[in-house]
């Protein structure tokens, strides 16, 4: 009886060190790929990481955390789960189009 309590003590020890392993491992919500939310994320499979990055791409980046819950699919639950993993760095920054040739800068202005 006494070796499987220190069995089962060690195996205990051994499984909380390993997740809080892989608690470290943290993503940045703006710039991941599905696979990496995927990985990285509690209750985000494939097809949530993919409506993760359709909603940044028409939205833009994540300003907050809690913005990640107006994804179709996350709840604030799943945001609560991963606030430790998430990470809120920029996004690339995107570009305006070139204005074309001889447009004004600003808005137009009335001259009497």
């Amino acid at each position: 009886m006494k070796m499987f309590n220190k069995f089962a003590a060690a195996s205990l020890l051994s499984m909380l060190l390993a997740g809080a392993a892989w608690a470290n491992e943290t993503v940045n919500i703006n710039t991941a790929d599905a696979a990496t939310l995927d990985r990285v994320l509690v209750n985000i499979g494939p097809a949530k990481a993919d409506a993760i990055i359709a909603h940044r791409r028409e939205h833009g980046a994540f300003r907050s955390v809690e913005q990640l819950a107006m994804v179709k699919g996350v709840g604030l639950r799943t945001v609560e789960l991963n606030r430790d993993r998430i990470e809120l760095g920029s996004a690339p920054t995107r570009t305006p189009a070139p204005r074309p040739a001889g447009a004004a800068a600003g808005p137009a202005t009335m001259q009497r």
